[in-house]
């Protein structure tokens, strides 16, 4: 039999591994393999010829369970998903690509204004300009790292620590410059520049369910934001999921692993009404918008308390004055005896009066502490601290806070439409975080003018201190120029050296003050007020206003940390409310929520008409494939390919043969299919004996789908036709299904509830009775393996165009042998010519 099968590689493994049905990746030529050594699986990318591209690690926990793979759905982006709950085992997932629409009459769109509707918080984000980056949290090689010892330097160095708010927040993929925020990374010119404008929208909109073992199915916009989870039924997991618009037809069968598996034939079908507009998506942008730029004025603030506080690592600007007025106090207790030194006092006395105390002189004098590198040193971090809460405050968190009001600005009006009323916004949570924004902005432009007083403060103080060191060291006939203000060098003597307002920002609870504690008038006349401006401006020689009175604000709390904290709270809680709104409009359409299988022998007896008995502790063979109808938009057609249990004796056989059976049903919306129509075809699990016309039969070991025309098979001739000497090489290959003719089973015997089983136990039951006629397996090409001569085997294709490729995994789990199900010509002369192939060892 002429093929055009080509082995491609054998890939040798150094530890038991497997592969899933969707190991193949579906637009490229990469393979993955999960291996397990020492109770940790591994989970690694290999070529189609062979070669490893990386491996990375599954760390087991020592409290539970060691993690374990279950499925793999290929997405174009890859991270991590937080599902809510511990009592359960993840079963499944998959990965449904949006269906585009074509709008519009295919003109240029002008204004290219995307997803962003005009007069929308995004619109109005759009054209502001773009917030300051952040400083990249990666830490960088240093000389420590890099000429340290050995052991020193295999430190794992720590991740930067994301607070469980943040990791929590319902949130797209990261998009920093929807949030109006720049990157610090910015992307590497491309090669061709007319096609920057290109954007990949494959990820967009599409819907990652992931099943687990309770009966839920918890679904992610964009394999991000979460959706929130269905109700399939308890203590069962969808065996296949399809989504189709706005609906989800899951077939559900048992979770349990002690029994035996049993999938519902008819689906039930479950509408999410929410996934049909536009509004769960503005939620969703909102959300993630904000979650940035909260996030954002987090770190910056973290950033500001890290320069005045300090850090692990790094010192702090607040304490250098701190320990220079220690430093002199223990000079004044230890080389000049006095008992209760007090530094500021003496300090003070040399500014009003020009005086100094021996000590305090003696301390000027010296060039420990009075040098101009150690002058230099705190001015230069000193200026930077207070240049930085200075400037990171009104032009980083001040502006960030702004954008985030406009943000839940359009949230509080989505609260008032009847279209977002199944998201459950709050008004009055809403309000409280607009309260506390506003708090956030005034308490950001407060610190801005306290650090800039502060800072020109300080600058005067150095001024003053080099004064009085040059006057010191200086001879009586070069006096120097006293060019300080005395007023602002005593100002920071009493409230900016030792102790400063600063810290208020950044210790004790959150600010909960209003407008009228800080001096703004309730109910306030903006035309008064412009006249009462316009008369200051006016009077400006004046020295003082009988109307102005300056209040003490010192007893208000004003801790910009805690505030950002709280209002993160607050608004993560508002998203995820509204995140699960897509599964709180869930509806059950069809079908019902479970699909319990049969629990007794008998009972399967008696639901399969007469079928044979199963073998016991042994589950059937079962693949499934889902392909939309082309002729019919609201339809989708479904095949099963199953057998029975083979236990290597023919057990599961009727009549000396094993039947490969294919049955396809019509699955779709509306009343036109309120049960699916099955149609079921019969192969005989038989091959054709080389040298001769004659066919044997065969133990068929594994199959798949490979597309819309084939089945993929691996069998091996069975026991006793290898010792007729019929060759007991296992074999790859291709059998044709699409048009075979199928025979229609009468609709009435399978109504909700019937399993996927049960039809396999009636076919059987009917190929012995004679009601059901089978016809040999049509074999369109196969070609002998390598290996994989004994034991079990694993199969993994990828039949889409452009692929066409499978690979088998021996029982040992140790070697995966690669195929090209169509190569070339040159390819099968060049592979003649090589013999035996390609061997890649597993070491990478």
């Amino acid at each position: 039999m002429a093929t055009t099968i080509a082995p491609v590689a054998t890939i040798s493994l150094p530890n038991p591994a497997r592969i899933l049905r969707t190991s193949w990746c579906p637009d490229k030529d990469l393979l993955v393999i999960v291996s397990r050594f020492a109770h940790q699986e591994k989970l690694s990318l290999w070529k189609m010829s062979g070669s490893k591209k990386w491996e990375i690690d599954l760390p087991g926990n020592q409290d539970y369970h060691v993690d374990r793979i279950v499925d793999i759905a290929w997405s174009p982006d890859e991270r991590a998903l937080p599902i809510p709950g511990r009592r359960f085992e993840i079963t499944g997932v998959w990965w449904f690509r949006d269906q585009k629409k074509s709008f519009g009459n295919g003109l240029p769109e002008v204004f290219k204004r995307g997803e962003n509707i005009t007069g929308s918080a995004h619109a109005v984000l759009r054209n502001l300009p773009l917030l300051d980056p952040l400083q990249d949290e990666t830490k960088t090689l240093t000389s420590n790292d890099l000429f340290a010892f050995h052991g020193a330097r295999n430190r794992v160095p720590k991740a930067p620590k994301v607070p469980g708010v943040i990791r929590l927040w319902p949130t797209l993929p990261t998009d920093l410059v929807a949030a109006s925020i720049a990157s610090n990374k910015p992307d590497a010119q491309k090669a061709f520049p007319e096609a920057e404008d290109e954007e990949d929208d494959t990820n967009a909109n599409s819907v990652v369910a992931v099943s687990d073992s309770i009966g839920n199915v918890h679904l992610f916009l964009e394999g991000s934001y979460p959706l929130g989870q269905v109700r399939i039924g308890a203590e069962s997991t969808p065996r296949s999921l399809y989504k189709l618009r706005e609906y989800l037809f899951a077939h559900p069968g048992p979770s349990s692993d002690a029994a035996l598996p049993a999938a519902s034939l008819s689906p039930c079908v479950l509408k999410l009404p929410y996934l049909t507009g536009r509004h769960f998506r503005d939620v969703a942008r909102v959300s993630s918008a904000a979650r940035e730029l909260t996030w954002y004025s987090m770190r910056v603030v973290k950033e500001m308390r890290s320069a005045w506080f300090g850090s692990e690592t790094n010192g702090g600007a607040r304490d250098m004055g701190q320990k220079w007025v220690n430093a002199l106090e223990d000079r004044q207790r230890n080389e000049f005896g006095q008992d209760e030194p007090y530094a500021l006092l003496d300090l003070t006395c040399l500014l009003t009066t020009g005086r100094s105390s021996e000590a305090l002189m003696d301390y000027l004098g010296s060039a420990e502490h009075m040098s101009e590198r150690s002058l230099q040193k705190w001015e230069t971090t000193m200026t930077e601290a207070l240049t930085k809460l200075r400037d990171f405050s009104e032009k980083r968190v001040a502006p960030a806070c702004q954008r985030l009001r406009l943000l839940l600005q359009e949230v509080q009006g989505w609260a008032a439409l009847p279209q977002y009323a199944v998201c459950n916004f709050d008004t009055k949570e809403i309000d409280t975080c607009l309260a506390m924004i506003a708090r956030a902005i005034v308490s950001t432009a407060w610190l801005a003018a306290t650090a800039r007083k502060e800072l020109i403060r300080f600058k005067e103080f150095m001024k003053w201190l080099r004064y009085e060191i040059a006057r010191v060291n200086a001879t009586d006939h070069h006096q120097p120029r006293p060019q300080h203000d005395i007023l602002e060098v005593n100002e920071y003597l009493t409230s900016g050296l030792v102790v400063s307002q600063l810290d208020k920002w950044f210790l004790g609870p959150a600010p909960r003050f209003t407008p009228e504690s800080l001096g703004v008038p309730q109910n306030t006349n903006i035309g008064l007020a412009l006249r009462k401006a316009r008369a200051a401006l006016n009077l400006w020689d004046q020295t003082a206003h009988d109307d102005v009175k300056r209040r003490d604000l010192g007893h208000i709390e004003r801790n910009i940390d805690a505030l950002l904290q709280n209002l993160a709270t607050s608004c993560q809680k508002i998203f995820e409310e509204a995140s699960n709104a897509a599964a709180r409009s869930a509806e059950l359409v069809a079908g019902v929520v479970a699909a319990p299988g049969p629990s007794t022998s008998a009972e399967r007896q008696e639901e399969g008409a007469g079928s044979a008995p199963q073998v016991a502790g042994s589950a059937p063979l079962i693949r499934e494939r889902t392909v939309p109808d082309s002729s019919q938009a609201d339809q989708f057609m479904q095949y099963l390919a199953f057998m029975s249990p083979h236990d290597g004796a023919g057990g599961g056989d009727v009549g000396g043969l094993s039947y490969l059976c294919v049955a396809r049903m019509q699955h779709g919306l509306g009343e036109l299919i309120p049960v699916p129509t099955v149609e079921v075809t019969a192969l005989e699990c038989s091959a054709p004996v080389a040298g001769s016309e004659t066919r044997a039969p065969v133990s068929v070991l594994d199959f798949d789908f490979f597309d819309d025309e084939m089945l993929v098979v691996v069998y091996r001739p069975k026991e006793d036709q290898e010792q007729a000497g019929a060759g007991g090489a296992t074999c790859v290959a291709t059998v044709g299904y699409a048009g075979l003719i199928y025979d229609t089973i009468p609709a009435h015997a399978y109504v909700t509830g019937t399993t996927r089983e049960t039809l396999m136990e009636d076919v059987r039951a009917r190929l012995a009775n004679g009601q059901l006629l089978s016809a040999p397996a049509p074999i369109k090409q196969s070609r002998p393996l390598r290996g994989c001569r004994e034991g079990n085997v694993t199969l993994a294709v990828n039949g889409r165009a452009g692929r066409r490729v499978s690979c088998v995994l021996d029982g040992a789990g140790t070697t995966v042998e690669v195929l090209d199900m169509e190569a070339e010509d040159e390819e099968l002369e060049d592979e003649e010519e090589a013999g035996e192939g390609v061997a890649a060892e597993g070491s990478g």
